[in-house]
């Protein structure tokens, strides 16, 4: 009943709690419905300025909405990561991705704070989109503030040399127009430098001179480059600044600038590359992902994530921060994916989770990631519900294959009947793997215990979740087992300190860093993780938690984390260096190609994972005796 504006249903409390929430996005997408149960559930606490009490609650993460005041929410090293007033939120960050709480927040003026409980936050993500997606653009903005501490001066300092297009495209004084158009189509380059006989740069023909100098004047297609060449041509050389290039590039009107290096051409900067630059900030990927309506979009904008992994190692991001966004982009991408799948299929017939698995699961993904994913439906899906749900999984899988995603070589993935399934499912299928542990349920270990829910309902997924953490923890036989599989893959190390690396094939005189390196430290953070039950997902928290549970040492976990960062970034590294000269990036690193420090930390980041598999082995493989 309504009587003088006020609802008599609820108390005065709760329905001035609403009506605050109704006037802020997302609030305001939900139904009355929705939102009396949210203002029904709302602690109020009141901060002053200058307070020195926690207000985050580190062991209950919970959403908070400023009613008044001021507050800065900033990193454990003190930077700001954002400022928040009246109608904004925090906290979200956490609730989204399960991870520790690890900001602090600052009272700058006295304030009053809505807070609002963990379940209730989830049930208002799987029952609204808009909410949903709000708060999912909102954390993508504040992973990219993580880092962007690093990189604040980037755009000031970022140097030629790491945007320019190598390769150059060269021609000489004497040769024709002909020549040279044809040289351009096949090249597909809209300029080509000229240089003389000593091979020093004398001028730039571009496709504007062609059309200016060649087909408006009448020039036969048999003229000399020196005759419709610009001279005195304006170049740079490799250690310029990018922002100098900028400005000599808009005070002439140019959008070619040659690189040279005593005189001779080494590189060509064009405006592509400067607009290339500014799409590798990951917020304007995401941004651009968010817009997309079709495929063939999200296609053309998941084209720039090389280039956003080459800038954030140029930035000297660390492997673990780039690993964070990366997936944020592939997360978005999935996103994007399955609301235009439901657009076209309309809205699904009974509640759904999409999963997450491997290193999406992890948030380590790197630039040759695949799929690993699987779709979790309420027990109440039928026959024919599968039949859209198929339909929609097939759009999704499809849709992220085109985007550079490529299909799970095993098939793990949504539009696979078996990785399609209710909820009653995936419980009997992860039991059994525990349960009765074969060498294919071992195999599965590394891909399926490493799962996040992306998009849809977190109450089905958290389900599923306890179910798998219950039955694993103190499970003996099973760790026993997981134990003596994971110690197969062992550090690239041989009797006397060398690598041991291929002596054949493709990959003659290398190693695979994933395989004997970072996949060794995943196992053995997910072993501990399992054995005492944590829903903790991501290798560093899980080795942190170990800690916590004194089922490792401080010592050795960051130890573990440390061998984790630096093997993680030598691989990343190696995959923006192939990104850069073209080539498709792989795992395969050379030893000699690392300078003889960066060879000794590896051997002694390899000397913690064979130290730390051998303390795996006594604590766990008893199950097996």
């Amino acid at each position: 009943m309504i009587q003088g504006g006020v609802d008599m249903t609820v108390s005065v409390e709760v329905a001035a709690v609403r009506d605050f929430l109704s006037q802020n996005t997302p609030f305001d997408q939900l139904t009355e419905k929705q939102l009396t149960q949210a203002a029904a559930q709302v602690q109020i606490a009141y901060y002053r300025a200058g307070e020195t009490t926690d207000i985050l609650d580190y062991s209950n993460p919970q959403l908070y909405v400023v009613r008044s005041g001021a507050f800065e929410v900033r990193d454990n090293e003190g930077q700001l990561l954002d400022r928040v007033e009246p109608g904004g939120y925090f906290g979200y960050p956490s609730l989204l991705t399960g991870d520790a709480i690890t900001n602090k927040l600052v009272v700058i003026e006295d304030g009053l704070l809505y807070e609002l409980d963990e379940g209730t936050f989830q049930k208002l993500r799987s029952a609204s989109r808009p909410f949903d997606r709000f708060f999912n653009q909102a954390h993508a903005k504040r992973l990219h503030h993580a880092v962007r501490f690093r990189e604040q001066n980037y755009q000031l300092t970022l140097r030629v040399r790491d945007l320019a297009t190598y390769d150059p495209v060269t021609a000489k004084t004497h040769e024709t127009v002909a020549d040279v158009a044809r040289l351009m189509t096949e090249k597909r380059v809209s300029s080509v430098m000229v240089v003389d006989e000593d091979n020093k740069l004398c001028g730039l023909v571009t496709d504007r001179d062609m059309r200016v100098r060649v087909i408006a004047e009448g020039r036969p297609t048999d003229s000399v480059l020196s005759d419709v060449m610009t001279r005195d041509t304006i170049s740079v050389a490799s250690e310029s600044l990018v922002f100098e290039s900028m400005l000599l590039m808009t005070e002439h009107n140019i959008h070619h600038l040659p690189v040279t290096e005593n005189g001779e051409p080494i590189a060509m900067m064009t405006a592509t590359d400067l607009v290339k630059s500014q799409k590798s900030d990951p917020v304007f990927l995401i941004s651009e992902i968010g817009r997309q309506r079709t495929v063939e979009g999200l296609k053309k904008i998941s084209r720039d994530i090389p280039e956003l992994l080459r800038s954030l190692i140029r930035a000297e991001a660390s492997a673990d921060q780039i690993g964070r966004l990366l997936t944020t982009v592939t997360d978005a991408l999935t996103r994007q994916l399955l609301e235009q799948a439901i657009d076209q299929l309309g809205q699904p017939p009974v509640p759904f989770a999409w999963l997450a698995f491997g290193s999406q699961g992890r948030q380590d993904q790197t630039a040759i990631s695949d799929q690993d994913n699987g779709l979790l439906v309420g027990d109440a899906m039928t026959h024919d519900d599968d039949v859209y749900f198929k339909a929609l999984a097939t759009y999704v899988n499809d849709g992220l294959d085109v985007c550079g995603y490529c299909y799970c070589p095993g098939e793990v993935m949504a539009k696979t009947d078996t990785w399609r399934q209710p909820l009653v499912g995936w419980k009997k299928q992860f039991l059994r793997w525990i349960n009765q542990p074969s060498s294919k349920a071992l195999m599965h270990a590394s891909i399926f215990f490493d799962m996040r829910c992306i998009y849809g309902d977190q109450t089905l997924f958290h389900d599923l979740q306890k179910t798998v953490c219950d039955a694993a923890s103190g499970n003996e036989i099973f760790l026993a087992n997981l134990t003596a599989n994971a110690l197969k893959l062992t550090p690239p190390m041989g009797f006397f300190k060398s690598f041991v690396v291929d002596r054949s094939g493709e990959h003659k005189n290398t190693f695979d860093m994933k395989l004997r390196g970072i996949m060794p430290i995943n196992d053995i953070a997910r072993i501990y993780a399992l054995s005492f039950g944590t829903d903790q997902i991501h290798t560093l928290d899980r080795l942190t938690e170990a800690a916590a549970k004194k089922l490792l040492t401080l010592k050795d976990a960051r130890n573990l984390i440390d061998a984790h960062e630096f093997i993680s970034r030598l691989r990343l590294v190696h995959q923006g260096e192939l990104l850069k000269v073209g080539k498709v990036p792989d795992n395969h690193l050379d030893p000699l190609t690392l300078s003889s420090l960066s060879r000794h930390q590896l051997k002694d980041a390899f000397a913690v994972v064979a130290s730390a598999q051998a303390a795996l082995r006594v604590k766990f493989t008893r199950g097996l005796m």
